[in-house]
């Protein structure tokens, strides 16, 4: 991860803005809940997050600017059965960007959480959950924080579920 962010930064300059966005889904109930499947969700949806924004953080406090734009989850906020693993690992994204929120402020460095409700991708598909906005006004949403919202707002947690 560094290594891309060294490589980019030579060839482009500081990252303005890095967007967290991966996610991937296990379900099932506790008790079928296996490790491996905890520890994927975990990993892909926390653990990347973390290590995609610590590989972008050097560059953005050199410059004392940039923003750093996690996709959470309306299911960070709440529990939802058979989904655990992701449940947990968004309520820990939502923490995460916080504190890092928290770290940046003095940076100039502004960090927020977007948190979709029932978006209609192929992840939703994969619940019983019907769609009710789009990948676009999501996008939408992001583009503002990215780019618009005021320093004051770092650290927030903004809701998307129309």
């Amino acid at each position: 991860m560094n290594s891309f962010f060294d490589a980019c930064e030579s060839g482009l300059g500081p990252p303005d803005v890095v967007v967290l966005n991966a996610g991937v889904l296990e379900q099932a109930p506790l008790e079928e809940l296996t490790e491996a499947q905890w520890s994927r969700v975990l990993d892909v949806n926390l653990k990347g997050a973390f290590l995609c924004a610590k590989a972008a953080w050097p560059a953005m406090q050199r410059r004392r600017s940039g923003r750093v734009i996690a996709i959470g989850s309306i299911s960070g906020t709440l529990g939802t059965p058979r989904a655990s693993a992701y449940n947990a690992s968004k309520w820990g994204l939502t923490g995460f960007m916080k504190s890092i929120a928290e770290e940046g402020r003095a940076h100039g460095i502004f960090c927020a959480t977007v948190l979709p409700g029932s978006v209609d991708t192929d992840m939703l598909k994969q619940t019983a959950w019907p769609p009710q906005i789009t990948p676009d006004e999501v996008a939408r949403v992001v583009k503002f924080l990215a780019t618009d919202a005021p320093l004051t707002m770092t650290g927030a947690a903004v809701d998307v579920f129309g």
